[in-house]
């Protein structure tokens, strides 16, 4: 009875994963010979992990990845020029640290998206928040949001992830309303966050993209000087996959 209370007791603090481990303790003769100290050190941690875990997975389901990609599925086999120590380093999360960005570029089908999902995902289970934006998507969202009056409020709420992930910029020519825009997330962001960026473009289409020269040059500027590059190359996997 008194164990029941116990886990009632510890549920109710929201303590479920000390709960659990005490659970399990109670069922395992090899706990027995533990001191207390050691005992509780075993459910600390286990709250521990299971705090942790329950982060990562609502950082998870905040990013709102395209993909359920993870760095350790990346394929290195099919030639696409991906430089495998460059991601390797990328995997540490550092450039997250150091408020890095991450430019990926290459023709349609070659695991752009992936890539940069894979990176936005292990910024999550490193405690970093990230957020994925198609750029076109984007775009909408920011006119809603001058429409009905919370555009500075979805600006700061994209201001204070860590990790802001746009997909497929350049799919068309940027509006004047576009490129301002853009230019004020960039600058937001600028040496307090990193942002990942994908596109069909090459990168030095990319200022005649934006269009207006002066934005081009303040939005580029920005994004570009402090940025690790993965210029990916070769056929669609997509094609290569239904073949």
């Amino acid at each position: 009875m008194l164990h029941n209370q116990t886990l009632e007791k510890l549920h109710a603090l929201k303590l479920h994963g000390m709960a659990d481990a005490f659970r399990e303790q109670l069922q395992s003769p090899a706990c027995d010979p533990l001191s207390f100290a050691e005992r509780f050190g075993l459910l600390v941690d286990r709250q521990w992990d299971w705090k942790e875990n329950a982060r990562m997975q609502r950082y998870l389901r905040a990013a709102r990845l395209k993909l359920p990609a993870c760095i350790e599925d990346i394929d290195f086999r099919t030639p696409r020029g991906i430089d495998r120590d460059m991601l390797a380093g990328l995997a540490s999360c550092d450039w997250v640290r150091h408020h890095r960005n991450v430019l990926v570029t290459g023709p349609t089908g070659v695991g752009k998206t992936f890539i940069a999902c894979a990176l936005a995902h292990k910024a999550c289970r490193e405690g970093y928040r990230a957020l994925y934006l198609r750029c076109p998507r984007l775009f909408q969202q920011l006119a809603l949001a001058r429409a009905d009056g919370s555009y500075g409020q979805l600006l700061a709420r994209i201001a204070k992830v860590h990790v802001l992930l746009i997909d497929d910029l350049g799919l068309a020519p940027m509006s004047d309303s576009d490129r301002r825009e853009l230019l004020e997330i960039i600058e937001d962001r600028h040496g307090g966050a990193s942002t990942i960026v994908t596109s069909q473009l090459p990168l030095d289409l990319w200022h005649d993209n934006v269009g207006d020269p002066t934005l081009a040059d303040a939005i580029l500027d920005r994004l570009v000087h402090n940025a690790h590059r993965i210029e990916l190359k070769g056929a669609s996997m997509r094609k290569q996959k239904q073949a």
